[in-house]
């Protein structure tokens, strides 16, 4: 199966689907959208044919032209062998989701590079407003996820169990981010712990936007 990602190499979202791609073992083609130059390329028409929301990542297949990061890690998980990426019970299943959703949906918008452009430009405010802003909502969505783990039946090495998971995907790009903005991630023990173990993991450390062809 050839597998065509679109993505941004700083973008979270994408983030998470190159670490997933990895934990499954999968070779994809890199197709960067830089979402600076220009004007943002993801605003081009062909681009927006594949994603109407004008957002990275989107995964093509032969068969499937696939949005959202979170719909595609749940994608690769249900349709292509290796690690598992979700448990298996319904109740962890849950927990899982909760927590990738809190990471993507709570914390990641509101500091996506569009919401940032919006406040600086629309909203003219400057940029210790915006940091101050990032780091409000940051702080506050890293204090829930954290409150999450600490609140854990086992202590795991990943977000849930020995092997990491969607929800590792999703923790470890957001740890970047918020690391960008100056927020210093070792505040959030269960967190940092989380990260330092994904981060020696080859899945990982591919992933990452300072090893990726467009990085800059």
């Amino acid at each position: 199966m050839q597998i065509d990602l679109y993505n941004y190499f700083r973008s979270s979202s994408s983030y998470r689907v190159r670490i997933a791609l990895g934990l499954k073992g999968l070779a994809y083609n890199y197709l960067p959208v830089h979402l600076n130059r220009n004007g943002g390329e993801q605003f081009d028409a062909s681009f927006r044919a594949l994603s109407p929301d004008a957002v990275v990542p989107v995964l093509a297949t032969d068969d499937a032209t696939l949005v959202q990061s979170l719909a595609i890690i749940e994608w690769l998980d249900e349709t292509q062998p290796g690690l598992a990426l979700l448990p298996s019970g319904a109740n962890e299943r849950a927990w899982v989701r909760a927590l990738s959703q809190t990471i993507a949906c709570e914390i990641h918008p509101l500091n996506n590079l569009r919401v940032l452009k919006y406040l600086t430009g629309e909203l003219g405010l400057d940029e210790t407003q915006k940091l101050n802003w990032v780091r409000h909502w940051t702080g506050k969505g890293l204090t829930a996820v954290e409150t999450m783990l600490a609140q854990r039946a086992q202590m795991t090495r990943f977000c849930h169990g020995e092997r990491p998971g969607m929800a590792d995907c999703c923790l470890v790009p957001q740890a970047f981010n918020a690391e960008r903005f100056g927020i210093d991630v070792s505040e959030y023990p269960a967190i940092s712990g989380i990260v330092t173990a994904c981060q020696q993991l080859p899945e990982f450390a591919n992933a990452h936007p300072a090893r990726q062809p467009d990085a800059e």
